[in-house]
C-alpha cells in the first residue's frame, strides 16, 4: 500500500537502547527535536517497556513531554511489549504510532519480551484494541524477518506465512522485516518483498535492515527495486538489538539511506541542512 513515495523512519531508540552510560533526558529531547526538522516520516522516538530491561529508555514519557510538535510532519512512534505499555503509549497524544516486536523466533521472543509466541499474540490483541480505542497506529515488526540464529525452523515461506496470519488476524496495515542480526541477504530481501508486496496491496511493507560498512547498498537496493519504500535507519548506524546476540552488525546507516534515494528521481524528502544538524549532534550524544 504505496504512493511510491519512500518513507524513511529515524530511530533513534534502536540507537540510544543498548548503550550502558545513561544518555541525559534533556539530550536526547534536543535530539530528538533536531530530527523533526529533516522530512523523516517517523521518528522510532523511545519505548515503554521494563526499565530493568531497557533502563537507557526509561525517560520516555518525559522525552515525549519536552518535545515541540508543532513545526513538523513527522509522526512518533514508540515501542511496547505488551498491553500496559500499549496502555502508557496512548496516554501521549503526540504519539501516532505503537511498535510491536513480535517473532517468528520462540526464543527470541523469550529474550527480547519474556513471551512466547502463542503469548505474544494474546499481548498482541491487547495492543491492537489500545490502538484502535485510541486511534495510533499499529507497526508490527517480524524480528528474525531474515534468519534465526538460534537452530529453530527458518525459511521465506514461514515468515511468508507470519505475514499473512498477522494481516488476518488482527488487519495489520504496517509490517517491518527486522534483520535483526543482520543475515539478511540481496536474494532472501528479493524474494520476500516481491513476493509479499503484491499478494498484500493494502499492507506497507517496511524493511528494517543491520548491514555492515560493505553490504549496505546492496540490500537496500533489493529492498528497493522489489517494491519496497519503507526503510528503517539510524544516524552513523549506531545501535542494534542488545537482546539479540552478543556481536552485531549496525543499523542501516540513515545517511546511507538518504544517498541511494537522493540519487533517483523521487529523492529522499530529507532537508540537506536539518540533517546535517542531526549528525553533529550525533556524534555529541552517543559515546566513542
Amino acid at each position: 500500500m504505496s504512493d511510491g513515495k519512500v518513507k524513511l523512519i529515524e530511530c533513534p531508540r534502536d540507537a540510544m537502547q543498548g548503550i550502558h552510560e545513561f544518555i541525559p533526558t534533556k539530550h536526547k529531547i534536543a535530539y530528538a527535536q533536531s530530527l523533526l526538522a529533516c522530512g523523516f516520516d517517523t521518528i522510532d522516538v523511545g519505548s515503554f517497556v521494563s526499565a530493568k530491561t531497557i533502563p537507557q529508555l526509561k525517560d520516555t514519557a518525559a522525552v515525549l513531554k519536552g518535545l515541540d510538535m508543532s513545526q513538523t510532519s513527522s509522526k512518533l512512534l514508540v515501542i511496547v511489549g505488551n498491553g500496559r505499555g500499549a496502555e502508557l503509549a496512548c496516554e501521549h497524544e503526540k504519539v501516532s504510532c505503537v511498535g510491536f516486536p513480535f517473532s517468528i523466533s520462540e526464543t527470541f521472543l523469550r529474550r527480547n519480551i519474556n513471551s512466547s509466541i502463542e503469548d505474544s499474540l494474546k499481548r498482541l490483541s491487547t495492543i491492537k484494541d489500545h490502538c484502535i480505542k485510541n486511534n495510533k497506529e499499529l507497526v508490527l515488526y517480524i524480528s528474525m524477518g531474515f534468519g534465526n540464529p538460534y537452530q529453530e525452523p527458518w525459511d521465506v515461506n514461514i515468515v511468508i506465512g507470519w505475514c499473512y496470519k498477522l494481516v488476518k488476524l488482527f488487519d495489520a496495515k504496517i509490517i517491518s522485516l527486522s534483520d535483526t542480526i543482520g543475515s539478511s541477504t540481496p536474494k532472501s530481501i528479493s524474494y520476500l518483498f516481491s513476493n509479499l508486496i503484491p499478494e498484500l496491496p493494502d499492507v506497507e511493507l517496511g524493511a528494517h535492515l543491520h548491514t555492515t560498512p560493505t553490504s549496505w547498498h546492496e540490500k537496500v537496493d533489493a529492498a528497493a527495486k522489489s517494491g519496497c519504500v519503507r526503510f528503517d535507519g539510524a544516524i552513523k548506524g549506531y545501535g542494534g538489538c542488545p537482546m539479540a546476540a552478543d556481536r552485531l552488525t549496525g543499523n542501516m546507516p540513515t545517511e546511507h539511506l538518504i544517498e541511494y534515494f537522493n540519487a533517483l528521481p523521487s529523492g529522499s524528502g530529507i532537508e540537506k541542512g536539518p540533517f546535517q544538524k542531526s549528525m553533529e549532534m550525533a556524534l555529541e550524544v552517543f559515546p566513542g
